[in-house]
């Protein structure tokens, strides 16, 4: 068998798990093991498999992802959610579709100190939603924008993925954290922006004015306080160098769990489910790693990568266009993957080859502002038809609002993600503006 067909046999065995809803790790694992010894036998697969697993979980700078995990869940058990977004709604709410809008802000402050789309979907969703309905909001766009919103969970830093593309490709997580901001803050901004345009140009969608309106007081201020020290504290003491990413993600764990009892509503049967939730979590992140590493290593051992890299280099394409086709790539792959298993699986085969590549940049800038690009266009897949992630998530919670109404209600987002992506993707500077203060 030539290497390309067993690498297309590998892809397929791994898609057919898929469909059959075989867990992604899994799927990954037998097509990696069934590539692997057809290439080398099973003495080598036992011998990769006694060393490997190890190697990849005693990396120190792994922990930083259950530590975040947890630190979001003891925000969502914690109630901190309320507080954000009755501040939220009493900022926006002389605005048509300020509700809307309101919900956008609390995404982006509870993604602050949560890093997990689906987690701030949710969270946001059991608040503002019930909300917007009293008000008038129409299901399409109140979870259109819930769904939208919650990919700011994984934009803003802290971001999950943007920790697991730090380890695969070796890179400055604290760096990648910085280049993540301004893109963050911009897609906060189109989405507010989406939200004013569409409430103008659709009728019957957001009430006119909302007259039964909470305004901002001491009160609410004083709510969201624990969430701007929790993210001061955190991300100031990285970059301002008292504390690593990893030392921080544990601080901010804990400043997290504080601001919870302060609150009063983090019971002990809540304190142990956040536990228990942050375990079941890191074991599928991990657990994706093993069966990534295993159908990374078989590709490898078929040369496919750096054929495919060869090749790519000898059609003489300009670097963008690549970078383009490859975050294209990304969009339709995000129909049949989740963003972590898409990241596991196909950075170490894309890295290489952007990174042979010459944009004119230093090594280190082209890698975090591939990882900004790659974070954004997974952030699309969590929205896109036919699957989008965030929206099953949202919808699931709408038991009133039809699938056909939340993919309709998600397609003004889906245009400012691509004018955003665009932006970023012409203008690199835009994402490595802060980074050139870190040294």
């Amino acid at each position: 068998m030539n290497p390309i067909t067993l690498a297309l046999l590998i892809f397929g065995i791994m898609l057919v798990l898929m469909a059959v809803r075989v867990p992604i790790a899994i799927a990954m694992f037998v097509a990696g093991a069934t590539g692997y010894v057809s290439q080398t036998g099973w003495a080598p697969l036992a011998s990769f498999l006694n060393t490997q697993a190890f190697a990849r979980f005693a990396s120190y700078d792994l922990s930083v992802i259950p530590l975040f995990i947890l630190m979001g869940h003891f925000a969502t058990q914690g109630g901190i959610s309320k507080a954000l977004f009755r501040f939220a709604a009493a900022l926006m709410g002389r605005f048509k579709g300020g509700l809307a809008m309101a919900s956008v802000l609390a995404c982006t402050a509870f993604g602050a100190i949560c890093g997990s789309s689906v987690a701030t979907a949710a969270t946001i969703t059991s608040v503002a939603l019930p909300e917007m309905k009293r008000h008038g909001y129409s299901g399409r766009l109140a979870t259109g924008t819930l769904a939208a919103g919650g990919t700011l969970g994984i934009l803003i830093p802290p971001s999950v993925p943007l920790v697991i593309y730090a380890i695969l490709t070796e890179q400055n997580i604290a760096k990648l954290f910085a280049a993540a901001m301004v893109p963050g803050i911009i897609a906060m901004l189109g989405y507010v922006t989406a939200i004013a345009i569409y409430v103008r140009i659709v009728p019957g969608q957001a009430p006119d004015v909302d007259d039964d309106r909470e305004t901002v007081t001491p009160a609410l201020v004083l709510g969201v306080v624990p969430i701007a020290a929790i993210f001061a504290l955190v991300f100031g003491g990285i970059y301002l160098g008292y504390f690593t990413p990893t030392e921080g993600a544990a601080v901010g764990a804990a400043a997290t769990l504080l601001a919870a009892l302060v609150k009063r509503e983090l019971t002990w049967a809540k304190f142990a489910q956040c536990f228990y939730a942050t375990a079941e979590s890191a074991a599928m992140i991990f657990l994706i790693f093993i069966g990534a590493d295993l159908m990374n290593s078989a590709l490898a051992l078929t040369q496919v990568p750096n054929q495919l890299a060869a090749t790519v280099s000898g059609w003489g394409l300009s670097p963008l266009m690549v970078v383009t086709a490859i975050l294209l790539f990304y969009v339709v792959l995000g129909a049949v993957m989740d963003e972590l298993s898409m990241l596991l699986l196909t950075i170490p085969i894309f890295f290489p080859m952007v990174m042979g590549l010459d944009f004119g940049m230093p090594k280190e800038s082209v890698a975090i502002w591939f990882g900004i690009m790659v974070l954004m266009t997974v952030g699309f897949g969590l929205l896109a038809p036919p699957v989008g992630l965030n929206v099953y998530v949202v919808n699931g919670m709408a038991k009133d609002v039809p699938i056909s109404e939340s993919y309709r209600g998600v397609m003004p987002f889906l245009v400012s993600d691509t004018l955003r992506t665009l932006l970023l993707l012409f203008f690199p500077g835009i994402s490595l503006w802060l980074v050139k203060y870190i040294t």
